[in-house]
């Protein structure tokens, strides 16, 4: 449950009927991501985004997600591209390092490529912190990042691009 006064302000993006949406989805901490998945193509499906239209490819962690999305972008067949991941802190600094290029990497994909990329890395310091931002029972971040990528081909449609 959000804190009073932080209400999520979402857009309502059109219907999703023939967006081609690639979901990349790090198999790392994969109780998580697995929800955020979930979360998000339930979010794609009930936005009128159809089943067919829906590619999931898997990376080994948040690392690889950069690397996926630029390829997934090069094939020229979505129309969004959502990068799901899930990065807890541990006892390392394992955790800077990989969330941070996690991050820098997705940022330059996103300037780089003619389609919308939707940043999806949890990053968080504990499991229960995740967990709370991943339950599709409890608020599910997949779900609000399936709206952002639909509200983004409408941004990119407004807007002249693609």
């Amino acid at each position: 449950m959000q804190p009073k006064g932080s209400e999520r302000h979402l857009p309502t993006p059109r219907s999703g009927a023939g967006v081609r949406v690639a979901v990349l989805v790090a198999r790392f901490n994969s109780s998580i991501t697995e929800e955020l998945r979930a979360g998000c193509i339930e979010g794609l499906i009930e936005h009128g985004v159809g089943q067919a239209d829906i590619h999931v490819g898997y990376v080994p962690g948040a690392w690889e997600l950069p690397q996926a999305a630029r390829t997934a972008a090069a094939t020229a067949r979505f129309d969004v591209i959502v990068a799901l991941g899930c990065v807890i802190r541990g006892e390392t600094s394992h955790f800077d390092y990989v969330a941070g290029e996690a991050s820098t990497g997705l940022g330059a994909v996103a300037r780089s490529i003619d389609v919308p990329l939707i940043f999806g890395v949890l990053t968080t310091d504990t499991v229960e912190q995740a967990e709370a931002r991943a339950t599709r029972a409890r608020g599910n971040k997949g779900r609000e990042l399936a709206v952002s990528a639909l509200a983004m081909i409408d941004f990119n449609a407004e807007f002249g691009s693609r």
